[in-house]
């Protein structure tokens, strides 16, 4: 009986404590609570070659660090697969302007600017003008916060 309680509470203590050291990090790229779609369901690719978010489709899906990318054709989900880290969004997706403040928060598919070639989003329109400026001093505390932004 005796070992029947040690063993009953060590594996309560065990789901209790290591799960919440496991989900202290935040995922490498952003997507909602019970989703795994990545950039609201747009396409990342579009941001380049149409100068505007666009809604990708399930017909043109990819998974790329645990997150599934939607693209509207299927040269943009072939150009994705060629090179992911050329158009994925910068810091996962998560809001550029509160990675260089050294925290996370939502990146908004509508509030995006491409600089140097890579995709950044913003959590919304007064987030992305403060963030504008000083976009390459913020992009530079980002590149310093990320990804250890994560753990927090």
């Amino acid at each position: 009986m005796l070992k029947a309680v040690i063993l009953a509470t060590t594996v309560a203590l065990a789901l209790t404590t290591l799960p919440s050291a496991a989900l202290a990090a935040k995922p490498e790229i952003y997507t909602p609570a019970f989703s795994k779609v990545a950039v609201e369901g747009y396409d990342p690719v579009a941001y380049f070659t149409q100068g505007k978010p666009v809604k990708g489709s399930d017909a043109f899906t990819t998974t790329y660090k645990g997150a599934e990318y939607r693209f509207s054709s299927a040269a943009n989900l072939a150009r994705f697969k060629a090179s992911p880290s050329a158009y994925a969004p910068q810091f996962g997706g998560y809001c550029a302007w509160a990675v260089s403040q050294n925290y996370t928060a939502k990146g908004d598919a509508q509030y995006w600017r491409i600089v140097n070639g890579k995709l950044y989003l913003n959590y919304n329109a007064d987030v992305q003008k403060k963030w504008e400026k000083n976009i390459s001093g913020f992009v530079a505390e980002g590149n310093n916060n990320w990804p250890n932004v994560l753990q927090k």
